[in-house]
């Protein structure tokens, strides 16, 4: 939703349609562009960045995933959680390639690969505490090349994974392109806080997961367990205390 609020330029034809203004200067594309042929790196590929891929390569994008640890095979690829019918990449089929490690230096590889875009989706942990920093998001910007604009990032993980005063000067200097946030350190984030002044930022109460589905495919998920605990198979979607999600 915030790519295409952000690339439809939508909050200035909202603005414009409360004035009672038909804004069409003709000829003129005002900064407008879509996602097609753009590079997205989704940092986490879990059920939900599983999810964000499936819905980036409908809107003609490519998919670069980024996992903890290897997954060289097919079989290792596959998903093993609970998957909502319909959704998601069970097989890993979508990414064009795939990327891993938890170091940090794994990590600026990947962000130097040419991204448009980049979707945090990870736990928070303390490896993954300020992954994120100036430095990334220079390494970021970068290798950038797309005509059209800077890097994207969105996150939907946790605020404390990005260095959030790095983040603000990102956006304000233009080494970012802009930014979608459902989640920001603190929380809830002060009135006075700079991010929310922020040029190109679309921010959001931690609300992505919230609505009416959430109860009833988390009963999903329990039903599925409780048939695996009968049976004595392994759970899905369990907490690795060691690794802290």
């Amino acid at each position: 939703m915030n790519w295409l609020v952000s690339s439809r330029k939508y909050a200035e034809t909202y603005e414009a349609q409360k004035a009672h203004q038909w804004q069409n200067k003709s000829g003129d594309v005002g900064g407008f562009h879509d996602q097609v042929g753009k590079k997205v790196g989704i940092l986490g590929y879990g059920s939900i960045g599983r999810q964000i891929a499936r819905v980036s390569q409908a809107l003609g994008m490519t998919v670069y995933a980024h996992t903890a640890s290897p997954r060289p095979t097919p079989e290792s690829r596959h998903d093993s959680g609970y998957i909502v019918p319909g959704t998601g990449d069970p097989d890993g089929s979508i990414p064009v390639s795939w990327h891993h490690g938890t170091d940090r230096e794994s990590i600026r590889e990947f962000l130097a690969i040419g991204l448009d875009h980049l979707v945090i989706s990870l736990p928070l942990t303390p490896q993954t505490t300020h992954l994120l920093s100036a430095e990334e998001i220079e390494i970021l910007s970068q290798n950038s090349h797309h005509h059209a604009s800077k890097p994207y990032v969105t996150n939907i993980s946790r605020g404390k994974v990005i260095d959030q005063k790095a983040l603000v000067d990102a956006l304000h200097s233009g080494v970012l392109g802009g930014a979608a946030l459902d989640v920001t350190d603190p929380e809830p984030l002060p009135e006075d806080d700079p991010l929310w002044d922020a040029p190109n930022v679309q921010i959001s109460p931690h609300i992505s997961s919230r609505g009416k589905e959430y109860i009833p495919r988390s009963l999903d998920i329990l039903k599925v367990n409780l048939d695996r605990l009968a049976k004595g198979e392994p759970l899905i979607n369990d907490y690795k205390r060691d690794k802290g999600y």
